[in-house]
């Protein structure tokens, strides 16, 4: 992938159903894996495995190979095939068939494992280190069935949370690392600028369902505690259950999404109880078009518990593109249990876009915070 005189490593297998893949000039980041069940359940999760797995042999000038793995778990059963195309992009064309033995309370179709220790959503660092930022991936992105797309910045938080995103028959979801400056990590061995973006595109009509996010509190970069797959509304027990679906191995791209991105998100605490300010950063052709005065104006959308206190939207005269400022506070005052024990108070959701005219400039910034 890299030169014409070394045969670089382009996936590996290791352990349960995990698997990794790079393509050029990257380093190994994140894993995939065959299937999720009951991640995060207080019956506790099942990790099934590949028991065994078949190498179709490559004709002379094969540009891909062929693995076909057996999958195994005491509740289920499955047949896979995986294409791996390396190259700039590395491609895994996946399909699979799934055999439940028993009820499974949660399915994760085409499961992806990342870390997020810290990044610039994180006022004060959870040790006195001198990288500025940690992990292997920054963001959930999501494309949705009626074209929308949304991201969804990553964090480590001081309890488990889980997410859910509806999203019937989905075009696609992925984690993505989408800091690629190695300014904000300076580390000369891990190389986090280096590790790879993973993308799902689903074929075919997957049915009901959503894109579920389960982000675990850790203490150290060496845990894996981001999980995002894809839960169908029915997972029948007895009948087959096929998906088909290509993996993408990739940097980020102008294609994912088509119009203006985030690339930042920062929060500052006011001297108001339970205020909290939201720094959104966006960039994109379209965005670097508009000039300072043209009516560029913030979509900003809170849900239950929270309210919006005032919002702000300037051009951003250092990077071309603009940013999006607003202030939220609690729908109701803070009591002293929120105040003696904040970790234990509720998420309030929060959506935002930016918007010309009747234009839509970027996807759809999405984050819950504790106020």
């Amino acid at each position: 992938m890299n030169n014409e005189t070394y045969k670089d490593e382009a996936a590996v297998f290791l352990g349960a159903s995990y698997f990794r893949a790079v393509a050029k000039a990257m380093h190994y980041g994140l894993s995939a894996r065959g299937l999720a069940v009951d991640t995060a359940q207080p019956s506790g999760e099942e990790f099934p495995w590949f028991r065994e797995f078949w190498v179709k042999r490559p004709e002379p000038g094969d540009t891909q190979i062929t693995v076909y793995a057996l999958l195994d778990s005491p509740r289920m059963a499955g047949a896979y095939s995986f294409v791996i195309t390396p190259g700039k992009e590395t491609l895994m064309d996946t399909q699979c068939t799934i055999f439940l033995r028993k009820d499974v309370d949660k399915l994760g179709i085409a499961p992806m494992t990342s870390m997020f220790f810290y990044g610039e959503n994180i006022n004060i660092r959870p040790k006195d280190w001198f990288r500025p930022e940690i992990h292997d991936s920054d963001g959930l992105m999501i494309h949705m069935e009626n074209g929308e797309w949304l991201w969804r910045p990553l964090f480590n938080p001081k309890g488990l949370w889980v997410n859910a995103f509806q999203a019937d028959s989905p075009a696609g979801f992925g984690l993505v690392q989408r800091d690629l400056n190695f300014d904000h990590y300076q580390d000369l061995e891990a190389r986090y600028d280096y590790r790879p973006s993973l993308w799902c595109s689903p074929k075919g009509k997957w049915g009901k369902g959503w894109v579920e996010l389960v982000q675990i509190p850790t203490d150290d970069e060496i845990h894996d505690n981001i999980v995002a797959f894809w839960r169908p509304a029915a997972a029948p027990v007895g009948q087959p259950l096929s998906f088909a679906y290509t993996l993408s191995w990739h940097y980020p791209d102008q294609k994912r999404p088509p119009a203006g991105r985030v690339v930042a998100t920062r929060t500052e605490t006011p001297k108001q109880p339970g205020v909290k300010k939201f720094i959104v950063d966006f960039e994109g052709s379209k965005l670097e078009k508009l000039k300072a005065g043209d009516p560029v104006e913030g979509i900003v959308n809170v849900g239950t518990g929270g309210r919006l206190l005032e919002q702000q939207v300037y051009k951003n005269t250092v990077t071309g593109g603009w940013r999006l400022v607003f202030t939220v506070k609690p729908e109701n005052d803070p009591t002293i249990v929120d105040k003696i024990v904040p970790d234990r108070r509720p998420l309030v959701e929060m959506r935002a876009f930016l918007r010309h005219k009747d234009s839509v400039l970027t996807e759809t910034w999405t984050c819950g915070a504790q106020l």
